[in-house]
């Protein structure tokens, strides 16, 4: 059978994509979709109107461009991962700097099991809601390892996934310092890298792009303004998760 390329201009995700299932994915049930097969990369470039990303396939950009981005996860990539359990953080300030919040939204087998919010500061940024919804993820992520369970994260922060699974190694072989000036948030970072050290085999924090339509982030944002709204220092679980569409109706980050 002779490949194809498909162009999504409207979707989930625009781009495009070598398999029917991946442009499928990104099409099904979402309002207005468009999209078009073609059978070689040019045409399907010239369609687009861009030059395509796709590794190892030939195309007309320049020599030396820099590697693409991976592509981000989308719903139905994260429904067919095989976690148990997944874990969705999110953070919100309003303004940035001023209010802060953190939540969270745990799918236990792809249903949503808990809801969570707090972590409220009076003045705090994006960066440290984020980092302490990672924080309290890795933490809850450490209890169901225990357990026998597999964990997956998911943070629409690429600062906060950076700064514990990359950053914070260089940082603390150099005794948590850096040549260009001090670490803003040691500490928080601090013992979130402590934990993610103790199960970085076991888990992987996966990132996702922030209000593309990805339910468990979705919540996990709507958590995170409810903290600020209701100025909870403390980690509060969330009532009447039955209503996921009620939910997703208030006030986003």
């Amino acid at each position: 059978m002779a490949k194809k390329y498909y162009v999504v201009w409207k979707g989930r995700e625009t781009g495009i994509f070598t398999t029917w299932t991946q442009c499928k994915s990104l099409v099904d049930g979402f309002a207005g979709a468009r999209y078009k097969s073609f059978p070689s990369l040019a045409e399907a470039e010239a369609a687009f109107g861009k030059k395509s990303n796709l590794q190892g396939e030939k195309s007309t950009a320049s020599k030396g461009a820099k590697a693409p981005k991976p592509a981000p996860v989308t719903q139905a990539q994260i429904d067919t991962m095989p976690y148990e359990f997944k874990i969705f953080t999110d953070g919100a300030c309003d303004p940035n700097p001023g209010e802060a919040g953190t939540g969270l939204a745990i799918y236990q087998s792809n249903q949503l099991a808990e809801l969570w919010y707090g972590f409220y500061q009076p003045v705090g940024t994006n960066n440290t809601a984020e980092l302490r919804g990672l924080k309290q993820a890795l933490v809850v992520a450490l209890g169901y390892l225990e357990q026998g369970h597999t964990v997956g994260i998911f943070c629409d922060s690429k600062y906060a996934i950076d700064c514990i699974t990359k950053w914070a190694i260089g940082w603390q072989k150099k005794g948590w310092t850096k040549s260009d000036g001090e670490i803003k948030n040691l500490d928080i970072i601090q013992p979130t890298f402590e934990i993610y050290q103790k199960i970085a085999t076991k888990v992987k924090i996966h990132h996702v792009n922030g209000h593309v339509g990805i339910e468990g982030n979705e919540l996990a944002d709507r958590m995170s303004i409810v903290a600020i709204e209701r100025q909870c220092e403390t980690l509060h679980q969330f009532e009447g998760i039955d209503n996921i569409d009620s939910i997703l109706a208030l006030r986003a980050g």
